[in-house]
């Protein structure tokens, strides 16, 4: 039976794949410091560790004890906006953090390492985003990203060992933090109808993503491992069709039942238009009908309604206050 290691595996993504891989009869063993997961998301039959990626000692005894045959390293701290203003947090949990397990992973010999990217990594290039394009990333969060990816490159060089990786984009769905004001615009929109406020946007809400449903790239990442021309990749995975965000507050409304009520919010420093090209995924994994944004939506208001709203959290260690958007301003707090 193979053991694979599931980082930020009582988060929302990181839960699902988790699921997957236990239905695939992997032995799971989930590691996650529950800043921004929850424990009931773990599933029962997974093994769970609290801790950290950036603990290096707890990292390499895990390790030593288990011997994973695989790693899925989707623990990270995934606010784009925000990630401008939090650097030195952004890169200690998303660059260092990852290489902690990259060192673990070629000592412990592990077979492949799966690593969760972005569509941050591409910057502002014009849509819809190839793996061939060359990244440049307009933010922290993209660019700490783009350096695990080539840490992961030079470690295949250099070690032999295998990766793949993911670029998913806009992902939605059943277990998601609702309460986390900075990131994930579906959960914040749908938190905000339950509790009777308006749908914040920044600008104009033109700005267009390709918002996809978790159950199109869960099955995805946890199977790749089982696909030899998967080692070694780069790839974009998500919904093919762009969405505006206004048009996202509609169809939330819609689901929800509750009256279209948008407050637009001063614009802030993101790219306008970010959808991908799949079809590099689809020829190495297969072609795979994909859920509609509606169908999506509804599932995930289905399992909101039954969870209730969650109180909104405030990020507390700000470094950077200068061009903060004055939404986040207010509440926000220095930590220097």
């Amino acid at each position: 039976m193979p053991k694979s290691l599931v980082t930020g595996g009582a988060g929302f993504m990181g839960s699902h794949v988790a699921e997957c891989l236990l239905k695939m009869r992997h032995e799971v063993v989930v590691m996650d410091d529950l800043s921004g997961g929850f424990r009931e998301n773990v599933p029962a039959k997974a093994i769970f560790v609290q801790g950290s990626v950036m603990d290096h000692k707890l990292i390499d005894r895990l390790f030593e004890q288990h011997s994973f045959d695989y790693v899925y390293h989707l623990a990270a701290y995934a606010a784009e906006g925000l990630s401008h203003f939090i650097k030195r947090f952004n890169y200690n949990n998303n660059l260092i953090g990852s290489v902690n397990l990259v060192n673990a992973a070629v000592n412990y010999e592990v077979k492949c390492f799966v690593f969760t990217s972005s569509i941050a990594v591409y910057g502002s290039g014009q849509s819809p985003l190839s793996e061939e394009m060359i990244p440049i990333p307009e933010d922290s969060y993209g660019i700490a990203k783009l350096a695990v990816e080539q840490e992961l490159r030079v470690t295949h060089e250099m070690f032999g060992l295998d990766y793949i990786v993911f670029r998913p984009h806009n992902v939605y769905g059943e277990r998601q933090n609702i309460g986390d004001r900075y990131r994930n615009v579906v959960g914040i929109f749908m938190n905000q109808a339950l509790r009777t406020e308006p749908m914040t946007i920044f600008g104009d809400g033109t700005q267009q993503r390709a918002f996809t449903h978790i159950d199109d790239v869960a099955p995805i990442i946890a199977s790749s491992v089982e696909v030899p021309a998967g080692r070694n990749h780069v790839f974009n995975v998500g919904a093919d069709t762009p969405h505006t965000v206004n048009e996202l507050a509609n169809v939330v409304a819609q689901t929800m039942k509750v009256p279209l009520n948008i407050a637009h919010l001063d614009p802030r420093n993101e790219v306008k238009i970010a959808f991908s090209d799949h079809s590099k995924a689809e020829r190495v994994f297969g072609a795979r009908k994909k859920t509609s944004l509606q169908e999506g939506v509804a599932a995930m208001a289905a399992w909101v309604r039954d969870h209730g709203a969650r109180e909104s959290s405030v990020f507390e260690d700000i470094e950077i206050m200068k061009n903060m958007p004055p939404s986040w301003a207010k509440v926000a707090k220095v930590h220097v």
